[in-house]
């Protein structure tokens, strides 16, 4: 959610920044709408002062016997009561419209973020890992001998349709693994803390963190007007919603393992194959919430918290950063971590840390007390540390042999009670 007196103060600015995200000239209808809500305001309040005069004025003439008077004041006091309450609604209609008009804007970007039209923009910031060398022709997760039998789509498309998988034996405790080896670093060396969230919100904590109600599509609501949570940042970032937190207490880091659930509207045909991208999945978020000074700083923070999942993992990974057209909704600027997948010889995105400055801050009204003793507006961030659904891919095709075993990971071995491999037979040996 925008300032609306930032834009009146600088509309030129607005638009300039707006621009580079592909959205023009946004001032002009919104600054329309703020003048004839602010109209209607002032209005409402002029009418309010003359039926406040008329009704004193009612009781003068009253007193002095005046019946034409007394009568004609009434009628005007009347009068002016009806016109109040129409003024009234008609400011709060357009306080409605411009509301909804300012939630629809996306957030501005940030000076050093760059300007693109997608994902063909999005500048290189460093890569950490050397991609390993096989001597054989690699494979697709979904294709190696000891993934087939605990990676069951057929059954899951029975039990719920298309984009959906049912994971057995070996691979689901790998799986389960990873989510509690990164549970684990992020609570134990990046200093969060570990909240277990519910998965199911109202619409007040979808607003405020941006999926409505441009976005509602993208989620799947229940019969009785729940939406199931596309990703953590709804719950974790929504619990300082209309609150005053103390400075002192920022800044609050959080982090939780929760089911996702996404409707992928618009991805039709893209990656259908394996388990890259479903409608119900696994993650492990991170939210912070910050003073304004300290988010930039943050998000740094954050995105090296990410990068530490994979580097324990020994995952090659290229961090960038995403141009102006590929960047989200309510984000100022956004880092993606792409790991590298031998079975598709790319690097394929699997965690994304962004700060959103005041923005979501705005639409939950979360603050913080300044020391000048005034409430100003938190900032706010959010990462994947991270999806754990693509991290058991990566760690599957990087560490698949010849014979369709897979070397698992150092870092997993503590939470596989000791086993280092994924048999071609599907075991943990």
């Amino acid at each position: 959610m925008h300032d609306i007196r930032a834009i009146r103060e600088n509309p030129a600015a607005f638009d300039a920044a707006l621009s580079r995200r592909g959205v023009v000239d946004a001032s002009s209808s919104i600054l329309k709408l703020d003048e004839e809500r602010r109209a209607a305001i002032h209005a409402a309040e002029t009418a309010q002062a003359e039926q406040n005069k008329a009704s004193k004025s009612v009781g003068a003439a009253k007193a002095q016997g005046d019946e034409a008077e007394f009568e004609r004041l009434r009628a005007l006091v009347a009068e002016k009561k009806a016109e109040v309450a129409a003024m009234q609604d008609k400011a709060k209609e357009l306080d409605k419209a411009l509301e909804a008009a300012l939630a629809g804007i996306p957030n501005l970007p940030l000076d050093d973020v760059p300007d693109g039209a997608d994902e063909d923009d999005n500048v290189e910031l460093r890569r950490w890992g050397t991609p390993p060398t096989l001597d054989f022709q690699p494979v697709e997760h979904f294709d190696l001998a000891g993934v087939k039998p605990g990676m069951d789509f057929e059954t899951a498309a029975k039990l719920s349709g298309s984009r959906f998988v049912l994971l057995r034996g070996a691979v689901a405790r790998i799986h389960r693994a990873l989510a509690q080896f990164m549970l684990d670093l992020h609570t134990t060396e990046h200093g969060l803390t570990e909240t277990m969230t519910p998965v199911l919100v109202r619409d007040e904590a979808m607003y405020g963190t941006g999926q409505l109600p441009k976005f509602a599509e993208d989620s799947y609501q229940t019969t009785n007007g729940w939406w199931l949570i596309p990703t953590s940042e709804v719950t974790l970032t929504n619990t300082v919603a209309g609150e005053i937190v103390d400075e002192a207490a920022l800044p609050t880091r959080m982090t939780s393992h929760t089911l996702c659930f996404r409707s992928e509207a618009g991805s039709a045909g893209k990656d259908t194959a394996g388990m890259l991208r479903q409608h119900q999945f696994e993650k492990v978020e991170m939210v912070s919430i910050t003073t304004p000074d300290t988010s930039l700083a943050e998000h740094e923070r954050m995105t090296g918290c990410a990068e530490a999942v994979l580097q324990k993992l020994g995952l090659a990974y290229r961090t960038i950063v995403l141009c102006t057209g590929d960047m989200g909704f309510g984000a100022r600027k956004t880092h993606d971590i792409e790991v590298w997948l031998p079975g598709q010889n790319t690097y394929r995105e699997i965690s994304s840390v962004s700060v959103c400055g005041d923005f979501q801050a705005r639409r939950m009204n979360a603050r913080f007390k300044a020391p000048n003793g005034k409430p100003e507006f938190v900032h706010t961030l959010n990462g994947s540390g991270v999806a754990v659904g693509r991290c058991l891919i990566a760690v599957l095709e990087n560490g698949q042999q010849a014979d369709g075993s897979v070397i698992l990971p150092e870092a997993l071995h503590p939470y596989l009670g000791g086993k280092t491999t994924l048999t071609a037979e599907g075991q943990l040996a």
